[in-house]
């Protein structure tokens, strides 16, 4: 098989892989495998988990970015290299360059979260912002590349990256020879394309299903078409997996070998990640967490056993605390609630008693008593509640009403 780029026109082989795995030995982790009880009910046969999160850099990326590295020639380490990214790819790429000796300059989009600019810094690469999305940054980088020679990494779409990537897939055999699926989020397709290389080269009857963000799902369309098109505007919690373009080089390989890609909406993402945390005590990103998303949408749909890829825990604490709280109000276990009461000594007071009655654990209470949209004798109050479920929710709001309370929108 020949799959072919501007870049490279050489094939992605099993040999690949295992000469990348090789190659990786004492730099990249042979990240755990945990079996998840709570999964393994739901699907109907055991699940584990491939735990890349606890990865050097805390994802898959540095595989394929150190496995590209290492392969160039002398004359063109000496020339440094340039990345864009807005987290993962980024990271890999400056611990390994920085293990390899080479020079690398990493732009990142102005509105990249602060530790995944710190945590490159720390690897060693020089980092420049630029622009506001991806696109924009790649851009940047590329155009830096021209002009001062040096080589750019792309973060999936080379042979090299995707034989790096691939080890995961090695990996998975060697821990669990009788998998039956493998789950792997899919945003460019290196990872999934790599798995999809090492496994069906040793297993052709293992199914590999990739997942993608609803709002971020350039696969389907391209698969429908027989080539990579551009998905406009893609929206996602799950930036891991935020790409409009499939690559050329992993296309090619998802069309062949990859059985099936889902997708997964953002309240899918926010329960998955939401489970990985309480449940496995693994601390993911919503990419990460996209094929546990996709076994909670339709359990009953794999064939087990089934490993799920867990692919990167590099989350923003600020989006983790979002994202957690959208979870929870997924499961019907935070419910915000807005409502006018009348403004008298005592009025809060009965209110939570209603709440406290109801059983609901009030987390935040915002008290406005001056507002030119409300009455002399009003005042509004927005809760956040700590709920038991969307049983829970219900009987809630019916407890407000009943006692006088009117619930607004």
């Amino acid at each position: 098989m020949s799959y072919g780029t501007a870049d490279s026109l050489r094939p992605v082989t099993l040999d690949d892989v295992r000469g990348a795995q090789k190659m990786l030995t004492g730099v990249a982790r042979a990240t755990a495998m945990e079996g998840s009880r709570h999964l393994s009910q739901l699907v109907g046969s055991p699940v584990h988990l491939k735990c890349e999160n606890l990865q050097r850099t805390g994802s898959f990326k540095l595989r394929g970015a150190y496995v590209r590295i290492a392969g160039l020639l002398p004359e063109e380490r000496a020339a440094g290299v340039v990345a864009a990214s807005a987290g993962n790819h980024a990271q890999g790429v400056a611990l390994a360059s920085s293990l390899l000796g080479v020079h690398s300059t990493v732009f990142m989009p102005n509105g990249a979260p602060l530790p995944k600019i710190s945590a490159t810094r720390h690897y060693g690469a020089e980092v420049r912002l630029h622009g506001q999305v991806v696109d924009e940054t790649l851009a940047a980088a590329q155009e830096y590349a021209a002009e001062t020679g040096a080589v750019f990494i792309h973060p999936f779409d080379h042979p090299d990256i995707i034989a790096g990537q691939g080890t995961v897939g090695l990996e998975i055999l060697d821990q669990c020879p009788e998998v039956g699926t493998i789950v792997v989020g899919v945003g460019g397709g290196g990872l999934a394309a790599g798995i999809a290389v090492a496994v069906k080269a040793v297993r052709p009857d293992v199914r590999i299903v990739g997942v993608q963000a609803a709002g971020a799902a350039a696969y389907p369309p391209s698969l429908a078409a027989g080539h990579p098109v551009t998905v406009a505007n893609p929206a996602t919690m799950a930036d891991g997996i935020k790409v409009g373009r499939p690559g050329a080089v992993p296309f090619a390989i998802v069309r062949e070998l990859v059985d099936e890609v889902r997708t997964v909406s953002e309240d899918q993402l926010s329960a998955a990640l939401l489970l990985c945390l309480e449940r496995a005590k693994l601390v993911v990103e919503p990419a990460g967490a996209s094929p546990v998303a996709a076994l909670l949408a339709e359990p009953g749909s794999f064939a087990g056993p089934v490993v799920a890829v867990l692919s990167g825990g590099n989350v923003d604490p600020v989006l983790l605390q979002r994202v957690l709280r959208h979870g929870m109000s997924a499961q019907g276990r935070y419910l915000a609630v807005r409502l006018r009461l009348t403004d008298r000594p005592g009025a809060l007071a009965t209110l939570l008693g209603v709440l406290s009655a109801a059983d609901a654990n009030v987390l935040d209470v915002s008290h406005v008593r001056t507002d030119p949209r409300l009455g002399l004798s009003e005042a509004e109050v927005e809760l956040h509640l700590e709920t038991k479920g969307p049983v829970h929710c219900t009987e809630v709001g019916r407890a407000l009403r009943e006692a006088g309370y009117t619930v607004m929108d």
